[in-house]
This record gives structure tokens, sequence and C-alpha cells, in this order.
């Protein structure tokens, strides 16, 4: 071998001849193959391509011999080659051949484990060495294509299932990798990972895919979930939009699969947005920026942090699955009403919950690392959604976690700021304190409402440490706007009949941010104007509420004024609010929150408006407040809320009671017998006055109704609709001839035709007009 090695380096024009003698040895089993391994070690010259191929073809056939041992010996002799870097690239050389028998190595099923553990760890070896010697070639470059990967990524993930420890650390997959077919296979996937370029890394996740479906992976998903860590840990930080948007394009084509699957796959898509997160703050301190994910380059920007899928278009994709999932929900609860088991649609129920609960923590922590001014964008987004079951509500609860903005005008804009209001009147007390929460995120920009929680008489707010600042003008302005929205919601939330203890807690902590954050001297007024307006709501009681919501309320308006007295640091407005509890203590506990949201307090018959010390009088808050900066003047004008057509329609319990509304809008539209005149009599007005059985009228009303859409012929219900909008038109007809009829002139001539009167106008220019109007 030394003399050999000695003339093939004096004369590297005979290593193509010496190449393919000793391959034809090595056929005839007479060769040992270690002497190919010593010259191509020996020889670096740019002769050495000719050498290459019968080297090559002599690895070829050690790997197709079937002998492991001799699978083995070929298997090391291609990772010595692969480590050799050439000078010039290979323009003719091709891998596929290796590719396909590494991989079939992979998945060896040899019967001996020590055997199949050899066999399956040069395997892997083996595509190490492709794809050392590919990635870097720019004419290898095929080895990214499909046929390729669809054979490397299942081989590796195929050994790294084998392992018992999903979450190896790098050192230990290094200590035992030798023989370690996880571990290996690990290490080799994430070398593959990490040498992937841009264009490439569609094709690298796309298998990853398919083998986490082939295997069904994704339930239980503690094997998909590891994958994934490995994949955004492994490849470049400004590539991992394109993983995000492969499990989001995964995601839509699973979305009528399995709910443990759905979850799952969300669930991976959660971490993978978590770890660009940590990737993005790391890029961020770095450079020194503040904003965590920008999707629009700006200068403020770290270079390529994200560039992919836009935000609204993730949040488009989870908001659309959430709504699906809330929609398979409905649907197996409306099956389970007729045909199944309570059990059994329990079970499906909480699998659906499960799906929904992942996709709002993914949304939750995604808006969460988003800039104040792309958040409140994806709120305006949310909330454009239609609520179902409140599920918009859970996601901005999330989202708005943590919000920090300067300005509250930018915080709550007007789209955003209705429809969220129009929520909190839903009657569904869950809902409504949804709203009271994610209201509290936004405007707590100091974190003081952990020190508010729980209703109660704080004897000292000075000890709570409260943190403020002076309300900016912007805010000032803001409440000159939204202000009396913002109070009309909390009366109307206050009077709500199924109010629980944490309704009452969530109110008292609302109002107490808005004292903190937004209040100056006209907005504490109005306040003031806002918690007698309640407390003359209860004393009147027009609408003859619990006696435990009137008691709440009063409860609630003590709670706050005695916050309010201190904040504003008015002695005789806190001695006024001290004296009136202090006496409430004594002669009507119920009136205040430490007693009347205890379990079985005692409730008073009614309330007694004579006794005017147990209740705060506009006159004396007013002589408090008679002072420089409070035009206490304002206080005895009564706060009315203006009730708005948005509150009105805003008054639903369910989706089941809006399709309810649906169904009494077309059944009023219908012709019936029944509804046309009758003569007045005795009986007639008998039944009008009683209500009694006005329920279950109209439950069978509801039910013909329903019957006729589902049992009457298609073409009886189309004729029926035609009427109606015939009818319609020729009313919309009558109006537009009365208002677009041009106008008849003094000279202009009247004419009869059809029995229709036709007015002629004269032009302008034409017109006799009386001679004051000539100027």
């Amino acid at each position: 071998m030394e003399k050999l090695t000695f003339y093939a380096v004096s004369a590297p024009e005979k290593l193509d001849r010496i190449g393919a003698y000793l391959a034809e040895r090595l056929s005839r089993d007479d060769l040992n193959p270690g002497a190919l391994d010593q010259l191509l070690m020996a020889c670096h010259s740019q002769s050495i391509k000719p050498f290459v191929e019968s080297f090559l073809h002599m690895v070829a056939k050690l790997l197709e011999s079937g002998e492991p041992d001799l699978q083995v010996l070929g298997t090391n002799s291609f990772v010595k080659f692969a480590n050799i870097e050439e000078a010039t690239p290979s323009y003719h050389r091709r891998y596929d051949f290796f590719v396909s028998q590494f991989s079939a190595m992979c998945h060896s099923t040899h019967q001996d484990p020590e055997t199949r553990t050899r066999i399956r760890v040069a395997g892997i070896k083996g595509l190490q060495g492709v794809v050392r010697k590919t990635v870097n070639d720019e004419l290898q470059a095929i080895i990214w294509e499909p046929q390729h990967m669809d054979k490397l990524i299942p081989s590796m993930l195929f050994n790294m299932q084998e392992s018992e420890d999903l979450d190896r650390t790098p050192s230990v997959a290094g200590q035992d990798g030798e023989e370690n077919p996880a571990a290996l296979a690990e290490s080799c996937f994430r070398e593959l990972l990490g040498r992937a370029a841009y264009g490439n890394m569609n094709n690298a996740v796309r298998p990853v895919l398919v083998h986490l479906d082939n295997h069904q992976l994704w339930d239980p998903n503690e094997f998909a979930v590891s994958c994934f860590r490995i994949i955004m840990y492994s490849i470049q930080a400004q590539h991992s939009h394109h993983v995000i948007q492969q499990v989001l394009n995964h995601l839509d084509t699973n979305n009528k699969n399995t709910p443990r699957v759905r979850a799952g796959i969300v669930q991976v898509l959660l971490e993978t947005v978590a770890i660009a997160a940590k990737g993005s703050v790391g890029m961020i301190q770095e450079s020194k920026q503040s904003d965590m994910y920008t999707f629009e380059s700006e200068i403020t920007t770290p270079p390529n942090l994200w560039l992919g899928p836009t935000v609204l278009e993730v949040f488009n994709t989870l908001l659309k699955h959430l709504r699906m999932s809330v929609d398979f929900e409905l649907g197996e609860d409306s099956r389970r009403n007729s045909s199944t088991s309570a059990s059994s649609g329990r079970g499906k129920e909480s699998e659906e919950r499960i799906v929904q609960n992942a996709i709002i923590q993914t949304i939750g922590f995604f808006g969460g690392n988003l800039p104040d001014y792309q958040r409140a964008e994806v709120m305006m987004f949310v909330m454009g959604k239609v609520p179902v079951y409140g599920t918009p509500c859970h996601t901005l609860d999330t989202v708005t976690s943590g919000f920090k903005s300067k300005s509250m005008a930018a915080a709550l804009p007007p789209p955003f700021l209705d429809p969220l209001f129009s929520i909190s009147l839903m009657e569904d007390s869950e809902l409504r304190q949804l709203v009271f929460e994610i209201l509290h995120n936004i405007i707590d920009r100091h974190d003081n409402r952990a020190k508010l929680r729980g209703i109660r008489i704080i004897p000292n707010v000075a000890a709570l440490k409260i943190k403020r600042e002076k309300i900016s003008k912007q805010d000032v302005a803001f409440m000159k706007k939204h202000g009396q929205q913002l109070y009309r919601h909390i009366y109307l939330g206050c009077k709500e009949e199924d109010n629980v203890h944490k309704n009452f807690e969530l109110l008292f902590t609302t109002l107490a941010i808005l004292t903190i954050e937004l209040a100056n001297e006209e907005v504490v007024i109005d306040l003031i104007r806002l918690s007698i307006a309640l407390q003359d709501m209860v004393l009147a009681n027009e609408e003859n509420m619990p006696m435990l919501i009137r008691c709440g309320i009063m409860a609630l308006v003590a709670a706050y004024l005695n916050f309010l007295s201190q904040m504003i640091a008015n002695p005789p407005f806190c001695q006024l609010v001290s004296k009136v509890i202090e006496l409430r203590s004594m002669e009507a506990a119920f009136l205040l929150p430490e007693h009347i949201f205890r379990d079985k307090c005692p409730l008073p018959e009614s309330l007694d408006q004579e006794d005017r010390l147990l209740y705060f009088q506009t006159a004396d808050m007013a002589e408090c407040l008679a002072g420089p900066g409070y035009n206490a003047e304002r206080l005895s004008i009564p706060y009315v809320p203006q009730v708005t057509d948005l509150d009105r329609l805003s008054r639903r319990k369910s989706f089941v009671d809006t399709i309810s509304l649906q169904v009494d809008i077309v059944s009023n539209s219908l012709p019936d017998k029944s509804q046309l005149a009758e003569e007045i009599t005795f009986e007639t007005l008998k039944k009008a006055i009683d209500t009694t059985g006005l329920e279950e009228q109209e439950r069978e009303k509801r039910r013909q109704v329903m019957e006729k859409f589902q049992k009457a012929p298609f073409e009886e219900i189309a004729a029926h609709c035609e009427s109606k909008a015939n009818m319609l038109h020729d009313r919309l007809a009558q109006i537009f001839e009365l208002t677009i009829r041009p106008p008849p002139s003094p000279s202009g001539v009247v004419s009869i035709s059809s029995g229709h009167t036709q007015h002629q106008s004269v032009p302008v220019y034409e017109m006799k007009f009386p001679d004051l109007c000539v100027y």
C-alpha cells in the first residue's frame, strides 16, 4: 500500500485506472476495501475526481451486499469521502442511490437487536455524510427536492421515535451518539435544518408534518412538540415564519379531523410561536430595540424578524378554527339532544373545549408579544368576528393581558369599543365579567388591579400605595368623547338580575381604575353623579329588582365612594362617607359589601327611603366639594343614561335566543288568519289582560312557524317570499314617486294619462317668477 500510494501521488493521471482495477478486484472478493480508503485520503489532487467514481462504485457494491458488516464498512468509507473538501464542484455526480440505500438502512428490521442498531446507526451516518457533501454544493441543490427530503426526514424521525427521553440535551446526545440511533438521528436532523436556506424550509418541514400524520402522532403530541422544538431551535431565526405558516396550513388541511388531533396541531403552533418570540427577544436585546414583533419594514425593526404571514392572516386562521370548533360543539349539542346520550355528548363537548382553549391560548400568547399599535388592530379584528358564546371575549382577554398604551384613544378606538360594550349588555353574567376584565387589561396601565381585588370598604387607601400619573390631555379628550358611554354601561351592568359577587367586584374595580387612570375634576363629578343615580334607582325600584341585587348596588356605591373620597383627599367628603358607612354597620349591615356578599346574609323586606342618614345625600356631597377645582353645582343635575338602539339589540342570551328572535321576525311577517281583525268582546279583553300561559303560547307559535318552514313545499315558501318582496317593491316605488318626482314649475303643464297625473317641467330660464323673487 505504501508503494501504491507513492505511485498514485507521483502519477495522479493514473488514478482512474488504479481505481477501476481495485474496484474490479473488490468485486471478486479478494481485496480489502481499506485500500481505496487509503488512496482516497492520501491523494488531494484535482485529478482525484475520476478515482471518486470508482470509489463510489465500490461503496455502492458494499451497501448492496446485504451483509451488515459490509454495509457498515461501506458506510464508513462514504463518511470519510464526505469529509473531504473538493476544490471544484462536481457537475455530473448524483447521490440518489445513496439517499435511498441509507434511508432503507435507517429502517432496518434485523432480528438481532445489536445488529439492527449497527445498521441503523450506519444508515444515519450515511445520510449525514450525504447532507454534508451536498448542502454546500450549489450544483447539488437537488438534495432539497421533495423526492429526497421525503426519504431523509422520515428516516431521521423514525429513529428519533425510538428514544424514551424526547427532551434530550445536545450534550447527552453527543456522549452516546455513536451507538444511539435516536441521538444520532436528532443530531443529523438539527444539522440538516441548520443548513436549510430560505427557499428550502418548506421542503424540509412538509415531510415532518406528513410523518406525524401517517404515524398518528398528533394525539398524544409529545413527539410532535419535541420535533418542532428541534426545528425552531435549529433553523435560522429569520426563517421562523416559514414553519409557523406551514403549521397554519396544516391546521387548515385537518379542519375536519378529530378534536384531539386539531388540539395537538394548535399546541404545536403555540410552541413554535413561543420559541419564535424568545428568539425575537434575544435579537431585540442585542439591537436594543423595544418591539417584539414587527411585520412591516421599519427603521427600528430588527432585520428579517418577521416577513411572512401578516398578523391578521395568522389571527384570521386561528379565529376561523375557533369558530368552526364552536360550530362543531353546537352541532354535537343538537344531535345529542335528539339521539345520543348525555355522557357521550359531554365527552365530545369537552374535546371541543380542549381545541378552543388551545386556540385561545395561542392567540393570547401571539397577541401578547405584539407592539401596542398592532395589538389594537388585532383587537378590532377580533371584535369584527361574530361573537359566538363569547369566544372572542375569551380571546381578547388573553390578547389584552399586559397591554400598556400611553393613550386611551389608541387603546380603545370606537371600532373596538362599541362592539365590546355591546357584548357587555348580554344576559350572561360570565360574558359581562369577561368584558370588564378586558377593560381592566387595557385601562389599568399601572398594574393596580391586584391591590383593588375584592369589593370592600378600604379603611386606608394610602396604604395600598397605588401608582398613578397626572391625566394627559389625550385622555381628557377621550373621556369627554367616550365617558358617557362608559358610565352608561356601568349603570346598565349594575342592575342585571343575574349579577353575582364577582360581577360586583369587577364593577367596583372598574370604577376604581377609572378614578386612578382617567379621572380629573370633571370626571370625579360625573362618577359621583353616577353613584347617586345608582342609589336612586335602587330606592325607586321601578324595575322590581331582587332585594339581593338592590343591596349589592348599595354596597357597591358605598365601597366606591369610600375609595373615591380618599383618592381625592377631601377631608369633609371622607367624613361624610365614613359617617354613612358607620351608621349602616350598626343599623343596616346588609348595605355594606362585607355583609351582603356573605352566604345566607339576612335580607330586609324593603328599603326605607325615609331614613336619610343611611344614604348618601346629593346636597351634603355638593357642600363638601364646594371649593376650588370642582363644579359642585353639576351634582344637582341627575344622571340619566341614554339607552341606544345598539344596547337594545345586544339583549341576547345566547345563540339559541338569536335564532328564536329570527323565527319571531319571520313569524310576524307570515300571513295568518288568526292575526286578522276580530270582534272585541269581553273574552278577548280578558285574554289580553291575562298573561298566564303566554310563554306556552309563544313556544307553540314558534313551533308552528318552524314546522311550517321545515315541512312546507319549496314552491309555497318561494311564493310567500316573492309576494312579500313585491309588496316591499310597491311601497318603495310609491315612496320614490313622492320624493323623486320633479317639482312642478309655475308655468308647467299638467297632463293626465292612464289615470296618473304627470307634471311636465319647463326649463328654469322659461319659468315666470314673481317680481319680488327677481333681483
